[in-house]
């Protein structure tokens, strides 16, 4: 087993090294193509634009290209969840149709005395957050052409964290046929944060996506607060495309999930006829923001002041097409949330719903705060489905653990 990991190490780090080798011989055609589209549209740069200096952490701070996003509502406080049910109809759009944006800060927030309050980390999330919808600099309108996809994968990943979707792909990522049931992966990403090697990294991704077509990419900075836009670009992108699924795993890729206990979920489901409003994963009820300033999840008193609704971890979870379409439906009317899982589960309110709690699901870890020799117990990850935290190197090695046919786990007998 140490020479199969040690081959599947060489072959990344070969892969890695030549996506870097042909990406630079790559990059003199992507500029002519990349040339040919700019000398079509109109470009206004972001320093004219007046919102997007130095400071800026949330958008690309490339370039505004004139139009108009809509979907705009000024910033509430304590927005009413209390709605009644949503009805999707079949009027859809057929193809993606957000080609520019237009990003000015809604500069009417500031006259506010709550703005003015505010911690100035989230000046720039709420004089955007009408921006909700982006170009798409990747996208694969057709994965779900055939109308056959019963198990969507669906990653959020960042440009530079190309060794964890290589893992994915290798593991249970791995687009396949199980039992009949056909599964596609996709992996979402925005663009590069301001300070990197923006364009090279854009070649790579753009090369990798040409070896494995799976990628979706949106024209805003990857950055923690733009993970909501993940969630809501995704949902109308999976309106438009791939409503044909039947099923969707969102997940990290950082995640270990076991893809047949994922598949045994969904056959219960279907079977006992309660796929409708299917939404599981790892629940957290009763929960309040975050006024901690240096956790990751902080969360001001000017921004949210009450309790969140109940909404699952981030780190994996499932849902039917069904309800994803209803979510996307609800999502518009919502102001967009900086913690994207809460604000999932503020769209499930909308809809008088809560999200299912499954013990499959451990989207904290195997063990919570502390490390335990359970973490790297393969019979724990052969009964579970989700496992949050996990780098490529550990994925690669519980799976091929787990996958081994010679693997026997002890049975829980009852006392």
């Amino acid at each position: 087993m140490d020479n199969s990991f040690r081959r599947k190490r060489i072959l990344k780090t070969l892969l890695s090294l030549s996506l870097v080798f042909a990406s630079l011989v790559m990059i003199s055609k992507f500029k002519l193509v990349d040339n040919s589209i700019k000398d079509d549209m109109e470009v206004k740069s972001m320093g004219h634009a007046g919102w997007c200096g130095p400071e800026c952490d949330l958008y690309k701070g490339k370039r505004i290209l004139k139009s108009s996003l809509g979907n705009y509502s000024p910033p509430v406080i304590g927005d009413d969840l209390d709605a009644p049910r949503v009805t999707v109809t079949n009027t859809t759009a057929s193809t993606w149709d957000v080609h520019v944006m237009n990003c000015s800060e809604d500069s009417a927030v500031r006259k506010n005395d709550w703005f003015r309050r505010l911690d100035t980390r989230f000046h720039q999330f709420v004089l955007h957050r009408h921006c909700r919808y982006f170009p798409m600099l990747i996208n694969h309108p057709d994965k779900c052409r055939n109308g056959d996809v019963h198990l969507l994968m669906v990653v959020k990943s960042v440009i530079e964290q190309h060794d964890r979707r290589e893992a994915v792909r290798n593991t249970w990522g791995r687009e396949q046929t199980i039992d009949g049931k056909r599964i596609k992966t996709l992996f979402l990403l925005g663009s590069p944060t301001n300070g990197k090697d923006t364009k090279n990294l854009q070649k790579l991704i753009e090369y990798e996506d040409m070896i494995y077509g799976d990628i979706l990419q949106w024209d805003f900075m990857d950055t923690f607060f733009n993970l909501t836009l993940k969630e809501v670009n995704f949902l109308k992108w999976f309106d438009i495309h791939c409503c044909s699924a039947k099923f969707i795993f969102k997940g990290d890729d950082d995640v270990f999930v076991n893809t047949n206990n994922l598949l045994e979920l969904i056959r219960f489901k279907t079977e006992d006829r309660k796929v409708l409003n299917v939404f599981v994963g790892d629940t957290i009820s009763k929960a309040i923001p975050i006024r901690n300033r240096q956790s990751k999840y902080y969360i001001p008193k000017e921004l949210f002041d009450k309790p969140y609704p109940p909404y699952v971890g981030g780190g994996g979870f499932l849902m039917s097409s069904q309800l994803a379409r209803r979510l996307f439906v609800v999502s518009e009317a919502l102001e967009l949330y900086p913690i994207d899982d809460v604000f999932l589960g503020m769209c499930l309110q909308k809809l008088h719903l809560a999200p299912e709690m499954h013990p499959g699901f451990r989207t904290f870890g195997i063990m919570k705060r502390r490390v335990s020799p359970m973490n790297s117990e393969p019979c724990f990850f052969k009964n579970l489905i989700v496992v949050h935290k996990l780098s490529p190197q550990e994925l690669l090695m519980m799976w091929s653990v787990v996958e081994n046919k010679e693997l026997v786990c002890a049975k829980r007998t009852a006392q």
